[in-house]
Order: C-alpha cells, then sequence, then structure tokens
C-alpha cells in the first residue's frame, strides 16, 4: 500500500468521500510494509523510525493541518441536526467556539515535525476525523443498544455497555459520570464526538434544551463542566480522551494489519 491507499482506507470505512481539513499526507509514500502509528507525533519519533526502518509514520492528531483543521467543528451541527436539534439552534451552538479555534489556529507552528519528515524523506500522513467517526458510530450504537433494549435504562447501563469497547477496559482513565447518578435514567443519549474537538458548555446546553437528556463527551475543560453542573439541565459522561480515540484508531490498524502492513503504535495506541 502506498500513503494513499492508506488515507482511502481510513475514508471507506468512516463513509467519508472527501479527506477532510484536520487530515493530511505530508510526505507521500509507497511500498509500506511496517509504519509507526501514534495518537500524536514529534519530532523525535520521525527521526526513531527512520532509525528503525520504518516505511512510514502515521499520525492521529493534526500537524500542518491544524491551519485549517477548525473546519471540522462545524461537523458538529450535522451531528446535533440528525440527532433532532434544530439547524439554527445547532449553527449557533457551534459558532462561539469555532470562531476560538480559527483565530487560535494563527498561531501554530504548522511546519514543526512535517518538516523534519521532509528531511528525513520520512512519509508522514495524518488522519483523525475518519478514524474519530469510526469510534463515534461504534459508541453510539452501543448506547443505542442499551436504550433500545431498555427505554429506562440508567447511566450506569450506558456505562457498562460502552465497556463492551474493549479499549475502554484496557485504558487507565475510567468512564465517568461526571452530571447525574448511575442510578439517573438516561434518556435520549447521544454522543457528541467526532468533529475535531468537544463542543464544550454550548453544544451540550443546547442539547439539553432541546431534549436530549444525556450527552457523551470523550473530554471537557473543567470552566465548562462547572457551568454545566450548576445549571442541572441534563446527564454528562465523559469517556476519556486516550481510549476514546483509540476505539476508532485500533479497528483501522486491523484493517491495515490484514492488509500486510506491520503496525506498532505509540503514544497512546492501546
Amino acid at each position: 500500500m502506498n500513503t494513499t491507499d492508506i488515507m482511502n482506507l481510513a475514508l471507506e470505512m468512516s463513509g467519508f468521500r472527501h479527506i477532510p481539513d484536520d487530515s493530511e499526507i505530508y510526505v507521500s509514500g509507497s511500498s509500506i510494509k511496517k509504519a509507526l502509528f501514534g495518537i500524536d507525533i514529534n519530532n523525535s519519533d520521525v527521526y526513531m523510525a527512520k532509525t528503525l526502518g520504518y516505511d512510514a509514520v502515521i499520525a492521529h492528531h493534526p500537524l500542518a493541518c491544524s491551519t485549517r483543521a477548525f473546519n471540522v467543528f462545524k461537523d458538529n451541527i450535522g451531528i446535533m441536526m440528525r440527532a433532532g436539534i434544530p439547524e439554527e439552534a445547532a449553527k449557533k451552538a457551534v459558532a462561539e467556539k469555532y470562531d476560538s479555534l480559527r483565530i487560535t489556529a494563527a498561531s501554530n507552528n504548522y511546519d514543526n515535525v512535517v518538516s523534519v519528515a521532509k528531511l528525513l524523506g520520512m512519509p508522514l500522513m495524518n488522519i483523525h476525523q475518519p478514524l474519530d467517526e469510526i469510534g463515534r458510530k461504534l459508541m453510539q450504537d452501543d448506547v443505542d443498544a442499551v436504550t433500545g433494549k431498555n427505554p429506562e435504562a440508567t447511566l450506569s447501563d450506558i456505562v457498562e455497555g460502552l465497556y463492551h469497547i474493549p479499549e475502554f477496559t484496557r485504558a487507565r482513565t475510567k468512564i465517568d459520570i461526571l452530571l447525574g447518578e448511575g442510578s439517573s435514567k438516561a434518556g435520549k443519549t447521544l454522543v457528541s464526538h467526532g468533529a475535531y474537538t468537544n463542543g464544550g458548555y454550548d453544544i451540550a446546553n443546547t442539547c439539553f434544551e432541546a431534549g436530549i437528556n444525556t450527552i457523551i463527551y470523550i473530554h471537557i475543560a473543567y470552566p465548562d463542566y462547572i457551568r454545566l453542573k450548576r445549571e442541572k439541565k441534563g446527564n454528562l459522561i465523559v469517556t476519556g480522551h486516550i481510549a476514546s480515540d483509540c476505539a476508532g484508531i485500533n479497528p483501522f490498524i486491523s484493517r491495515l494489519r490484514a492488509a500486510g502492513i506491520e503496525i506498532t503504535g505509540i503514544n497512546g495506541i492501546i
């Protein structure tokens, strides 16, 4: 396989037609038999891969494409609308954080890591949203299976269902009920993930006000959590960043291995 084949496999598995703005092939490569794969990749990792004879390095989180990756945050609108949130409310919930991400992106050193890979001639790419989408679907399917079988399912039932995903049982973090109790009825539950980063206060609050009872994030900033806690409008479960990323990454790695590529996972791949 070459780097384009690898990217296309991720698009196929996630149902995407085009490479999203938070994913990119920076240095193309062919005849890839051995790849180093990390949730985060730095210069030392690229040099190590070259020294150890790897044919390519794959990162999950954006590298140079961080200059435009913020555009993917708008895909939260579609996730919310499919859950029944009115379009105007969804757009309003996304607007402020989108602007923050857009403005902050100008501060990024977009040549970090990529320039080293070019200097070493090391094929380099990152695949973010497609793999997050694989994980989001798996998580939402598990949640829907729980609530579909039992309309009175509790938050503890949701957590137990999510632990059927092996990445959560292996993780050093635990799935945490941040708002609500284990005995609280889950009701309508949405996994809000797969659109660059979490939606913080605004997306969760908008969902609660539109009738979604429980939001599942993979992480949340503490000030956003405190604000939601004070208002007590709904339930919040946090699954953990690295474990949740791996839930989407590992099915992809399995397909790469089935295609004959030896994958070594580092920096969070569990």
